[in-house]
């Protein structure tokens, strides 16, 4: 089912998600990726405040390349979500409300999901032009050092996933190849 969503999430947009649909979020969404993650994770460990508010928020796990003159991105592909899964149940914890890559999450990434009702969106990777697309703008707002990992801002208009994980623990991953197997 196709829906159309605001970021940041609110809990009505949340539980209303189910695995398998189809989502474009419109709004804002931050990137973070590896070394953000890292970083986030050990302010937090030093009780330093974070760069952003993860209440509510979605973050994108993608490092964009260099953007084309008169575009505010380039390439916009996600990137391997289990990279984060260290990191990603602290976050969901301070309010993290939905993330978006690609790929299979752990146990406790589900379980952090689930305790907070959270969402996970997959992204097509290797369509990273595309999704570029529906990026309207994007400015560093962090750790601007990290280069393409610096933590970006960025406004999106329609853009679109997939729920792979809902709030309630249906994993797509899991109950599309359940359902693959049966025919």
């Amino acid at each position: 089912m196709d829906k159309h969503i605001n970021v940041p999430l609110d809990d009505s947009a949340v539980t209303s998600l189910v695995a398998g649909d189809y989502v474009y979020l419109t709004g804002i969404i931050y990137t973070a990726r590896d070394a953000a993650h890292k970083r986030m994770y050990e302010a937090l460990e030093k009780g330093e405040q974070l760069p952003l508010e993860m209440k509510d928020n979605v973050i994108y796990y993608m490092g964009p390349s260099p953007a084309r003159t008169g575009r505010p991105i380039g390439s916009a592909g996600p990137t391997t979500a289990s990279r984060m899964d260290k990191y990603a149940p602290a976050l969901l914890d301070l309010g993290l409300k939905g993330m978006i890559g690609k790929g299979k999450r752990t146990k406790e990434v589900k379980e952090a999901v689930m305790r907070n009702g959270a969402v996970y969106f997959a992204a097509v990777g290797g369509a990273g032009a595309l999704l570029s697309r529906s990026i309207i703008s994007s400015q560093v707002i962090a750790y601007d050092d990290l280069g393409t990992e610096a933590i970006r801002r960025l406004e999106v208009k329609d853009f679109p996933v997939i729920v792979v994980m809902d709030a309630q623990g249906n994993d797509l991953y899991e109950t599309a190849i359940r359902d693959y197997c049966r025919e």
